[in-house]
């Protein structure tokens, strides 16, 4: 009796053993949403005074609110490389939206699907070539469409009814509750054609701002006096390259009569394309919140600064109906993780291709490196792991969020990334960091008329240098003058910060592997291939 008595206090004591022994972490989810063109402006995360977010919100309230996240290269294709392969754009081979994206090259979700988790990808992709390193995937073709859109599959081009934001979250949901297996972890790209220019909402969101006055940024009536050419000679300003057909919705008829013919009457006939894929219901809806703002523009038709004004509000009531869809689907989404179970271990990453400019300086696009369209959300939930309610204000690019998904993963970040993880940042440890950004831009000449450029931007001071066909430079204090107004670069006053930022771009240069030498080539492969 002894004996067996001594044998079973062993067992348990074994077994007490067993269970206190520290279980290996489970390997976080992670899902990384994605929108295009969503400007920090038009979240009200970020105190914006245009509308509210509640949904997207909820990511920074229960995680953490990036103040200066910024972007490599702010234009569509080129910042989707970016993220992926963890590279600049003349290393990833990805410099404008012409080009094709090289998928037989290294990205994060093909390091993820190696080290055993399950990837996907639904909605926007944008880079041309067959997404690679996702063991389920469905993207627009190119740009895609608002209403009624088809999508690219491994089996080929299929049709879905209804609208882009929606189906998308749909397919994303999906996925997640039936087709992937629950012993594996995942990783899905939900990817967003919202609030992408044409800006057509969603049936149930087309009289969300239809009479509700706009806020103007003190910079619409921009002179853009005390700057260089490039600011003043690029095509994207609301008075002159927003059409008031595809932009403004008016009708061609109606435009051509009153003899204002678009800039660009190619994206016309592209709006005309978009409103053909609505069923006869939902022109019917359409038409019912169109016409009347057709007829009274029409009968009294603005001119001069009222223009302008009215074309900031028209543009402005869309783009935000087109959020008030993404806000909604991110709801849908979050609510799915929390009901699912999926939630306390699931990273969360909202984020966009790049910022985007709501009037500023008389724009709308993006590309420069002025911080309306440099500057990008970014907001990230990691339960357990980030405080909830956090704000960070490091100075962080979308070059860093391949590396922050492969080490929440525990894989191993390769050593040609050339990003930081910011994993530290989010799980609240002390660790150095930048004290600089690095910038470029190539697709010039090109729509918007947008100089290649490239510049360095530190906590206080932006330096940028427009080039090909001029050499300027411009520095801006972003401390005394954050609507970078005035170009201080040959104020005599700022000599010893102008001498620091110069040594600070070069050395970053150096640090990323870009040099003049390579600009000059890239120019003029890029000069060949568009000729």
């Amino acid at each position: 009796m002894i004996k067996y008595f001594s044998l079973l206090l062993m067992a348990l004591v074994c077994l007490g053993y067993q269970k206190e022994k520290p279980t290996s972490p489970t390997r976080p989810n992670i899902i990384f949403i994605m929108t295009d063109d969503h400007a920090y402006q038009a979240i009200s995360a970020y105190e914006s005074k245009l509308l509210q977010t509640p949904n997207i919100d909820r990511i920074a309230r229960e995680g953490m609110r990036f103040d200066r996240a910024f972007v490599t290269n702010s234009i569509c294709s080129p910042s989707r490389a970016v993220i992926l392969t963890g590279k600049f754009s003349h290393l990833n081979g990805l410099r404008d939206n012409v080009q094709v994206f090289d998928s037989s090259q290294q990205t994060f979700p093909k390091l993820l699907q190696q080290a055993g988790y399950q990837t996907a990808l639904f909605g926007k992709w944008h880079l041309k070539s067959t997404p690679t390193g996702f063991d389920n995937w469905q993207v627009l073709p190119g740009q895609g469409h608002y209403y009624n859109p088809d999508f690219r599959t491994p089996n080929g081009v299929v049709n879905k009814k209804g609208y882009v934001t929606d189906l998308v979250t749909d397919m994303t949901i999906g996925w997640l509750d039936s087709l992937r297996s629950d012993n594996k972890p995942f990783m899905v790209m939900c990817h967003h054609k919202a609030p992408h220019r044409e800006w057509m909402p969603a049936q149930n969101h087309l009289t969300d701002f239809k009479d509700q006055p706009l806020p103007e940024p003190e910079t619409l009536f921009d002179s853009y006096k005390n700057r260089g050419n490039a600011a003043k000679q690029a095509e994207m300003r609301i008075s002159d390259h927003m059409g008031l057909t595809n932009d403004n919705k008016i009708k061609p008829e109606i435009a051509t009569s009153l003899g204002k013919t678009s800039f660009m009457s190619w994206y016309d006939e592209a709006f005309q394309l978009n409103y053909q894929r609505m069923s006869d219901t939902e022109k019917a809806a359409w038409n019912a919140v169109y016409d009347p703002i057709n007829q009274d523009f029409e009968k009294n038709t603005p001119s001069g600064d009222q223009l302008i004004r009215w074309k900031y509000q028209r543009y402005m009531q869309d783009y935000l109906a087109c959020i008030k869809s993404v806000d909604e689907n991110v709801g849908r989404l979050l609510d799915y993780l929390e009901k699912s179970g999926l939630a306390e271990n699931t990273l969360v990453i909202y984020t966009s291709d790049q910022g985007f400019y709501l009037g500023e300086h008389g724009w709308f696009d993006k590309r420069f490196m002025y911080e309306e369209s440099f500057r990008t959300p970014l907001l990230v939930r990691w339960p357990g792991k980030t405080k909830p309610g956090s704000v960070n204000t490091q100075l962080v690019q979308n070059l860093d969020l391949a590396e922050t998904m492969l080490e929440s993963a525990g894989v191993s970040i390769p050593a040609d990334m050339q990003g930081k993880s910011l994993v530290p940042i989010l799980t609240g440890a002390s660790v150095p960091w930048r004290d600089a950004l690095y910038y470029q831009y190539f697709e010039y000449p090109g729509i918007h008329a947008v100089k290649r450029h490239y510049g360095v931007r530190t906590d206080r001071y932006k330096l940028i240098h427009f080039y090909y066909d001029i050499d300027e430079w411009e520095m801006y204090d972003l401390e005394s003058d954050p609507q970078e107004m005035n170009n201080i670069y040959d104020d005599p006053a700022y000599k010893k910060p102008r001498k620091k930022l110069l040594k600070k771009l070069d050395a970053l240069q150096v640090q990323y592997q870009d040099s003049e030498a390579l600009r000059q080539e890239i120019l003029e492969h890029d000069l060949q291939r568009k000729e």
